[in-house]
């Protein structure tokens, strides 16, 4: 299978830019310093390319100056080169004294960080410590990296502790710079009164760099009715949906279940829903051929959601189907990058997935937090007594079967389950995700114009991050964050549990890491302090990255669980309380502003 794919969007995927800096001090100082400085740039970029892909699976590439960077002269050399290359994130290093705010980057859009090597021969630290109180004084957040072990001059390697504050700083600087300049698509508008889907154009354009289109969901009914997608592709997708989803159960009363003719042609409408969800998105070349040359453009989108509810449901498909395979990791066409696609446009929701898939390049479950269960609670009602990772009880993560199909964890990693970037999925996996997954007719009393919802369970054992973007006034923007595990119940108690609420969406039994602490003080703690109705679950305890880029964003942290040490933010934000990290953040955001303004 390939690697990559052709990148979804149009522009450049953003470039690291490494900027090697010296003591600009000639006849002797700079002379002695510029192969190290230069090897020591190179190391750098070599280390990140070799392990950072972009979404689309492209190897990120690094851009390293014409020069050493000794003042005002040569920075402007390097901004320039940087700026015709498409240079998005930018990471300043040398193992000496520079002239602090003659040679730093001071593009104030750019993500940036500044790794001074931790050696006795030239006071890097004594630069670090110089530039960085230049960025901080002029408003320019920088992060800083210093090893934690001196190195001799010589060592050209790259200490464990700082390449993965190297790494944590360059997934999330290339989520922001990968952002800017795409566009939220927005099919329809507020389903259900959800909060979630109010969608707050100055929080994308101010926070993400982000614009918001806004298309009716008429539109998808003109595309269906006038037939404006790839009539080729619809017929290998709909072969490729018979034999690959099959149909559940139908828990509707007899009287309310839909004939096989209604069922199969439901079948044709959330296949076309699909494809013409995606072409909104990106834009279908194949479109122009056929003669509909506006519409094979596409919005640029990077995320996008669908209202629905109840607007369309109450007399159309539902969008479960497609949103089930937009957000999976494969469909007709093969393995690819998933799509961040929020079910009841709950754009908050598509941001949290938006955020978590550009630092794993993973597929997202979208979920309702649906039911705290305790220990109590199951023993009344199942016999049960709970033991493992869920004795303190667990969180029902259910949704209208709108989850990524990659959430049943039928793909693993060193024997164990599993959500992989798309170039690591085996087609033994993608079969295993279908065989797993069945999609019953939707339940009429909440989606009347019927459609098809995927029903799965999620295994137990991967590690989750669960985070909620929410919106309050008076604050803007604020994060929560909860790392976690799937667990496994035993059948006989999943089955009564499951069946007490809608048993034709999957689910994801999770549990929260505990502190022992406020939100986190036991599992009920998570549940009752969750912000909104829905989350957005990734693969992995990506945490630390995501405060790393919130940061970034000047969006603050209300709660998470992820260990003190992990945590890497702006040296700036020391200055607005070491003490007190999680306050800090709250100030250095509100004093700083949107990163975008």
């Amino acid at each position: 299978m390939s690697a990559s794919v052709k990148n979804p969007w149009i522009g450049r995927l953003p470039k690291i830019g490494v900027r090697p800096a010296i003591d600009g001090r000639r006849r002797g100082v700079r002379e002695s310093l510029e192969a190290q400085v230069m090897a020591m740039a190179h190391s750098a970029a070599r280390f990140l390319t070799e392990n950072l892909r972009h979404p689309n699976g492209e190897s990120v590439e690094c851009v390293v100056a014409d020069s050493c960077i000794g003042g005002v002269a040569e920075a402007a050399a390097c901004a320039d080169k940087f700026a015709r290359e498409g240079v998005g994130v930018s990471l300043t290093v040398t193992p000496c004294w520079c002239y602090g705010s003659e040679t730093m980057d001071m593009d104030p859009l750019t993500p940036k960080a500044v790794w001074g090597f931790n050696g006795t021969e030239r006071p890097g630290a004594v630069y670090l410590a110089a530039v960085l109180a230049a960025h901080n004084q002029k408003g320019l957040p920088a992060f800083g990296i210093y090893g934690r072990d001196v190195q001799d001059a010589g060592d050209s390697s790259i200490p464990e502790d700082v390449q993965e504050k190297l790494l944590r700083f360059a997934r999330a600087g290339l989520a922001v710079a990968t952002m800017r300049g795409k566009s939220y698509l927005s099919l329809g508008g507020v389903s259900m009164g959800i909060a979630g889907s109010i969608v707050d154009q100055p929080l994308f354009e101010r926070h993400l760099g982000m614009r918001v289109e806004c298309v009716d969901m008429s539109e998808v009914s003109r595309r269906i009715e006038e037939e404006i997608f790839d009539p080729d592709e619809f017929e290998r997708a709909l072969a490729w949906v018979k034999k690959n989803c099959p149909e559940g159960r139908d828990y509707n009363p007899e009287g309310s279940r839909k004939s096989a003719q209604a069922k199969a042609e439901d079948w044709r409408t959330v296949v076309k829903m699909t494809m013409i969800f995606r072409d909104l998105m990106i834009g279908n070349p194949r479109l122009a051929e056929l003669g509909f040359g506006e519409e094979a453009l596409g919005r640029n989108a990077i995320a996008g959601g669908f209202q629905g509810q109840r607007a369309w449901t109450d007399h159309s498909p539902n969008g479960d189907f497609a949103e089930a395979i937009l957000t999976s990791s494969f469909d007709w066409n093969g393995v690819r990058p998933p799509f961040m696609f929020a079910t009841e446009n709950d754009c908050l929701n598509g941001v949290g997935m938006l955020l978590n898939h550009l630092l794993t390049n993973t597929a997202q479950i979208f979920a309702d937090v649906r039911t705290y269960w305790s220990p109590e609670a199951v023993r009344r009602v199942t016999g049960a007594t709970l033991e493992g990772r869920g004795a303190g009880g667990f969180i029902h993560l259910i949704n209208s079967g709108a989850a990524t199909l990659d959430g049943t964890g039928r793909q693993t990693r060193d024997g164990e389950p599993a959500m992989k970037p798309f170039w690591e999925i085996e087609p033994a996996e993608v079969d295993a995700c279908l065989k797993a997954t069945d999609w019953p007719p939707a339940i009429t009393e909440y989606f009347r114009g019927g459609g098809y919802s995927s029903c799965y369970l999620s295994r137990g054992g991967m590690p989750l991050t669960m985070n909620r973007l929410s919106l309050a006034q008076g604050l803007g923007p604020v994060l929560q964050i909860a790392e976690g595990w799937s667990i496994d119940l035993p059948p006989e108690v999943h089955d009564v549990l499951n069946e007490r609420t809608n048993p034709t969406w999957p689910t994801t039994w999770f549990v929260p890491n505990l502190t022992g602490e406020g939100p986190f003080a036991d599992v009920y703690s998570v549940m009752a302090n969750w912000s909104a109705n829905h989350g957005a679950i990734s693969y992995g305890h990506v945490g630390a990255d995501l405060i790393t880029l919130a940061s970034m964003l000047r969006i603050p942290v209300a709660m998470h669980n992820v260990p003190a040490e992990k945590l890497f933010r702006p040296s700036a934000w020391g200055l607005f309380g070491a003490l007190d990290p999680q306050s800090a953040d709250y100030r250095a955001c509100a004093a700083l502003g949107p990163l975008y303004g």
